[in-house]
């Protein structure tokens, strides 16, 4: 018998020409409009068994928010796709058509300059923004959600587990290393969360360390979380890398403090700060002996979506 192809021909109509990523439930396909001939993504989840749906219902919950939103920094999300057992009617399977990025993640590159890196988070925090304009939280903000263009455009992906904002979730999502207390403790997502979320990825690229959180990572395991109380904020960035400039630490730990409204109240607050920090970072070349670190494993991108009952 021969082995199955290791990518199909086609996806709903559309040529793949290759596989691009792969994700804990759903494989990245780049595919062609056998009409247009325009090359775009295509991000396919299967439902083998029951406990699969809740995958298919993040990825339509990713197309209801990605709809929903025009901005150069989030990657854009055009169609959702379903196939369906013809008597029954529940899915097979789905697919989100979105713009295809080609570009590395944060976590996959080498530590950019100061400068870079306080423009990529401008980008960022703009992006997230316009999210919270349009009334959602991204809610899951990590270096592998961050692309880094040739021409140094950023783009925000992964909308899986974003949500309305205000929403308060039945399980525990995040990923442990940026997931902010309230996610922990499932109370009301805000914008705020995403400040936190946010900061904790800057502080990972500046320094190649996740802060302690309300839900540590041990052993490869999750453990229960953290009273917000018992939260240690970690030492200033530029105290562990004395290449660091000192600009970084006030925006790190505005961002990642405990109480919400002790955080920066919104992310065009913390763009101008990244603004004023990156023109100080081109003019006086600080940061730049940032530049060319590389991580030997990358940033830990394990999503936690935990029943009630696991955890806290």
């Amino acid at each position: 018998m021969l082995n199955p192809p290791s990518i199909p021909a086609e996806l709903f109509g559309y040529k793949v020409v290759d596989k691009v990523g792969e994700g804990a439930a759903s494989t990245v396909y780049a595919v062609m409009d056998p009409k247009s001939k325009q090359v775009m993504a295509l991000k396919h989840v299967l439902r083998r068994a029951e406990k699969d749906q809740r995958f298919i219902d993040q990825i339509e919950q990713e197309y209801k928010v990605g709809s929903k939103l025009d901005h150069p920094n989030i990657r854009a999300i055009t169609k959702f796709l379903t196939n369906r057992k013809f008597v029954v009617g529940a899915v097979l399977d789905a697919a989100l058509l979105m713009e295809l990025v080609d570009a590395t993640t944060l976590d996959l590159s080498p530590r950019p300059s100061g400068y870079r890196i306080a423009s990529y988070f401008a980008q960022c925090a703009r992006a997230l923004g316009h999210m919270h304009e349009r009334g959602f939280v991204h809610a899951d903000m990590k270096p592998s959600n961050m692309m880094v263009c040739e021409d140094h455009t950023v783009k925000v992906i992964d909308l899986g587990q974003a949500c309305a904002v205000g929403t308060v979730k039945k399980r525990i999502q995040g990923t442990p290393g940026y997931i902010a207390p309230e996610q922990a403790f499932r109370n009301e997502i805000t914008p705020l969360t995403d400040v936190y979320n946010f900061g904790a990825t800057l502080h990972w690229v500046l320094v190649r360390e996740e802060i302690p959180c309300a839900l540590p990572s041990k052993n490869g395991k999750v453990g229960s979380a953290v009273n917000p109380d018992q939260i240690r904020m970690p030492r200033p960035v530029h105290e562990q890398d004395p290449r660091i400039p000192a600009g970084f630490n006030e925006i790190v730990m505005q961002c990642i403090r405990v109480h919400p409204e002790a955080r920066f109240q919104s992310m065009e607050m913390v763009a101008e700060r990244l603004d004023v920090l990156a023109d100080h970072c081109r003019a006086t070349g600080a940061g730049n002996a940032l530049a060319g670190l590389q991580t030997s494993t990358g940033a830990p991108d394990r999503a936690y979506d935990s029943e009630p009952s696991k955890a806290g």
